[in-house]
């Protein structure tokens, strides 16, 4: 919430021409709970994005009433903790950032290879 604006400030692609903010095209920028805040909605309206944000403790309710399982926030940890497995990675030695690089996508590939192996057999 609080780099909000640096973030938003920082912002490196293109944004659309005149002709189609004239036209009425709005961008949307989507967040979750964490920015539920008149902050965050004012910076957004300041940098021109029409804000999406989850309010804190909705949860999303399908047509028959029950609520659906809370999204998983897991997936990305658990993908970082296993690039982490990986000491050379983790603790990068290398001069040149291609060999790195290198390094990463190995990394990846054993993890992927890790996860479907057992599943083929």
């Amino acid at each position: 919430m609080k780099k909000l604006e640096d973030l938003l400030g920082g912002v490196v692609v293109a944004r659309p021409c005149q002709a189609e903010k004239e036209a009425g095209f709005v961008e949307a920028l989507c967040l979750d709970k964490g920015y539920d805040f008149e902050a965050c909605y004012a910076t957004a309206l300041k940098y021109g994005y029409e804000a999406h944000i989850k309010a804190r403790g909705e949860e999303q309710v399908v047509e028959d009433g029950l609520t659906k399982h809370p999204a998983r926030r897991w997936v990305v940890e658990a993908g970082h903790s296993w690039m982490n497995r990986f000491r050379r990675v983790l603790i990068r030695w290398e001069k040149f950032s291609a060999h790195y690089l290198a390094f990463v996508q190995l990394a990846c590939c054993l993890i992927v290879w890790r996860k479907v192996a057992p599943l083929i057999g």
